[in-house]
């Protein structure tokens, strides 16, 4: 009975079909990459790791992607994807404002992701789409050509900065106030005055100490405003 019932097993088995596999796509190569460039940080994401993420051996790969160069731009045009595309002849500073923090909040989410984008030349078709919307809202919007340009680097300047600032920041806003009463021995009123007045606001909890992205974002968007003719 025993010896009839592995045989009848082994039967069942043998005729079960296999599960087809998912087909091994440059988007399912690129999709993999991001989230292992999100989990483990972008070091992390070599041919080989990859490979193993998606289950085949890493020659196979290079049916997808041609090289390191060609996974980098394909992944970064991914995430500039998910960014918000500001739109022409509407408010030119609220599309603007939602372009900024979208492009924040989406760095945010991929922390490898910031150094890519300022130090690769992008030409992927979401970053040309991007970018071009973003110069097509400023000109509809009375911008010459030549201040769109340096507005819109400024912008970029300042999602850049500050989203690598927060990602790379030591301590959380919630150890602040903690931080600031540990500082404050270095910086007697009697020779940093200023500092010192600031730290005691933080410590009381009258300031919160952290930095504002927008503060900086509606500066830049007045700034922009001041180049229209009136």
């Amino acid at each position: 009975m025993g010896e009839t019932l592995r045989l009848r097993r082994k039967y069942v088995k043998e005729r079960t079909p296999m599960p087809p596999r998912t087909p091994l796509t440059r988007e399912r190569v690129l999709r993999a990459a991001i989230d292992l460039a999100d989990q483990q940080g972008l070091a992390a994401l070599s041919m080989r790791n990859l490979a193993k993420t998606v289950g085949v051996e890493a020659m196979s790969l290079y049916n997808h992607v041609a090289n390191k160069d060609d996974l980098y731009d394909g992944i970064i045009d991914l995430v500039v994807a998910e960014i918000y595309v500001p739109r022409a002849g509407g408010d030119w500073r609220t599309e603007l404002r939602h372009r900024a923090i979208s492009a924040h909040e989406v760095l945010l989410d991929h922390r490898w992701a910031t150094g890519l984008l300022g130090s690769r030349v992008n030409v992927g078709p979401a970053m040309l789409r991007y970018v071009d919307a973003t110069l097509g809202c400023l000109i509809t919007a009375g911008f010459t050509y030549e201040q769109a340009d340096r507005a819109w680097n400024a912008l970029d300047s300042h999602i850049y900065g500050f989203t690598v600032q927060a990602i790379n920041f030591p301590l959380d806003p919630s150890e602040y106030a903690s931080a600031a009463a540990q500082f404050l021995p270095l910086i007697p009123t009697e020779t940093h005055p200023h500092m010192h007045a600031l730290a005691a606001l933080v410590i009381t909890g009258a300031h919160s100490g952290a930095a504002d992205f927008t503060f900086g974002l509606d500066l830049l968007l007045d700034g922009f405003a001041g180049l229209l003719p009136r």
